[in-house]
C-alpha cells in the first residue's frame, strides 16, 4: 500500500509515518529526518502528486538548513495527497485528521509550506498545539504575509552578487513560482534597485525586459489571477520562464523545475534558490563549470525557519527579521568565501558547513537516536 523508503545514511531520517484514514479520504506522511539538535521544523506541503522520497528529500533539507542557520532544530517534513485548492470544510477536516492522527509525535512541529498557510497552522494548533507560522491573533508571524523567505532571499542576493561582479541595483531578476515567496522577494529586491522582467506561476509567464510594475503584479496574484492575466508584458508558457535572459534567476516552486534536460536554457549570472531542492546535482554542477553561481536552497531560503524558531520563541517580528538578516548574510559569505577560495561547488560548502553542525550536536547526544 505504501511506498519504502530506500535512502537512508548516517544522519536519518529517524522517523517515518504513513497516515491513512480511508472515511476522511485522508493520506499522509511524515519524514522525521534528524532531531540531534533539537525538535523538527518543517512544513506541511499538500499536492495530488507529492511522494514518500519528495517528502524524505524536502525533510533532509530541513535538517541542513536549520543546521546552517544555527536553530536549535532538526529537520522533518509532512505531506497530504490532496488538492490545495480543495473546499475549505474538506480542507480543515483534512489537516485536523492528519494533525490528530500525529498529535504525539512531539519531535515534530507543523509550519506552512506550499498549500497550507497560516490559517491551517492555526486549526493544527487548535488540535495538538505544535504549529509555527500562526496567524497574529493568536500570537504568530505569519510567514506569508510579511515575506520573512523573500526577506532573507533579497539579503543573499545583495551579498552574492558581489561573488559575481553584479551591481544588484539595476540588476534583472526573474522569478519562477510567483506565489508567497516569489512576490516578497521580488518585493524586497524592488527596494534594492533591483527589476523585475519576468514571474511564472502554474499557468503562464509574464516577461517585459524593461520591467513588471510590482504596484500591479502582485495585488493582481492576491485577487487570485494569473500573472498572465498582468496588463501588459509578453505572454508566454508556464516554463518558458527559464528562456528569459536576467541577471539573477529565483526559483520559487517544487523541486527539480531545472534540470539536466533544460539547464542549457537558463540565461543568468546568479541563482538564489528560493524553492527547496529546485536543481538537480547535475544542474548545479553544469551551472558551476559555466562560471554562474549558485546559491543552495538550504542557506539562500533559510528566512521562513528562521522566523519560525523565532516566533516559537516568543520574538517580535522585527527581532525575527534583524536575526534573518545577520544570520543569512553570515552564511552567505561563509559559504561564498570558501567557494571562491577552493573553487568548489557552493552546494558541497553548504553542505559540509551543515553536516558538521548536525554531527556535532549529534555527538552530545545519549542514547544517538536522532
Amino acid at each position: 500500500m505504501s511506498e519504502a523508503l530506500e535512502i537512508s545514511d548516517e544522519l536519518g531520517p529517524a522517523k517515518v509515518i504513513h497516515v491513512h484514514n480511508p472515511a476522511l479520504g485522508l493520506k499522509g506522511i511524515l519524514v522525521i529526518d534528524n532531531v540531534a539538535t533539537g525538535p523538527s521544523i518543517g512544513g506541511l506541503r499538500i499536492a495530488p502528486d507529492v511522494s514518500l522520497e519528495e517528502c524524505a528529500r524536502l525533510a533532509r533539507a530541513m535538517t541542513l538548513k536549520n543546521a546552517a542557520a544555527g536553530l536549535a532544530h532538526g529537520g522533518g517534513k509532512s505531506v497530504l495527497f490532496a488538492d490545495p485548492r480543495m473546499a475549505r470544510e474538506q480542507k480543515e477536516e483534512l489537516i485536523r485528521g492528519f494533525a490528530y492522527a500525529l498529535r504525539n509525535e512531539q519531535d515534530y512541529i507543523f509550519g506552512p509550506d506550499m498549500g497550507s498557510d497560516e490559517t491551517c497552522m492555526a486549526w493544527v494548533k487548535d488540535e495538538i498545539g505544535r504549529a509555527v507560522g500562526l496567524p497574529r491573533e493568536i500570537g504568530g508571524i505569519p510567514l506569508d504575509e510579511i515575506g520573512a523567505t523573500g526577506w532573507g532571499l533579497s539579503h543573499v542576493a545583495d551579498v552574492a552578487a558581489r561573488y559575481c561582479n553584479l551591481a544588484i541595483r539595476g540588476a534583472r531578476v526573474a522569478i519562477q513560482g510567483f506565489g508567497a515567496v516569489g512576490k516578497h522577494a521580488a518585493r524586497f529586491l524592488a527596494n534594492l534597485g533591483a527589476v523585475l522582467v519576468a514571474a511564472s506561476d502554474s499557468r503562464g509567464t509574464i516577461h517585459d525586459p524593461k520591467g513588471l510594475d510590482l504596484g500591479t503584479l502582485i495585488p493582481l496574484k492576491e485577487a487570485g489571477k494569473a500573472v498572465s492575466d498582468y496588463p501588459g508584458g509578453q505572454k508566454r508558457g508556464r516554463d518558458d520562464i527559464i528562456d528569459v535572459e536576467c541577471d539573477i534567476w529565483i526559483p520559487a516552486a517544487r523541486p527539480d523545475v531545472v534540470h539536466e534536460n533544460n539547464v542549457r536554457r537558463l540565461k543568468t549570472k546568479l541563482v538564489v534558490q528560493g524553492a527547496n531542492i529546485p536543481f538537480t546535482p547535475g544542474a548545479e554542477k553544469f551551472l558551476h563549470e559555466q562560471g554562474v553561481l549558485v546559491v543552495p536552497d538550504f542557506i539562500a531560503n533559510a528566512g521562513g525557519v528562521i522566523c519560525a524558531a523565532m516566533e516559537y520563541q516568543g520574538a517580535s517580528q522585527s527581532t525575527a527579521f534583524a536575526t534573518i538578516e545577520e544570520k543569512l548574510h553570515t552564511n552567505t559569505k561563509l559559504v561564498l568565501d570558501r567557494v571562491a577560495k577552493e573553487k568548489i561547488l557552493p552546494r558541497t560548502a553548504a553542505l559540509e558547513l551543515a553536516v558538521a553542525r548536525v554531527k556535532k550536536a549529534m555527538a552530545y547526544r545519549r542514547w544517538r537516536i536522532y
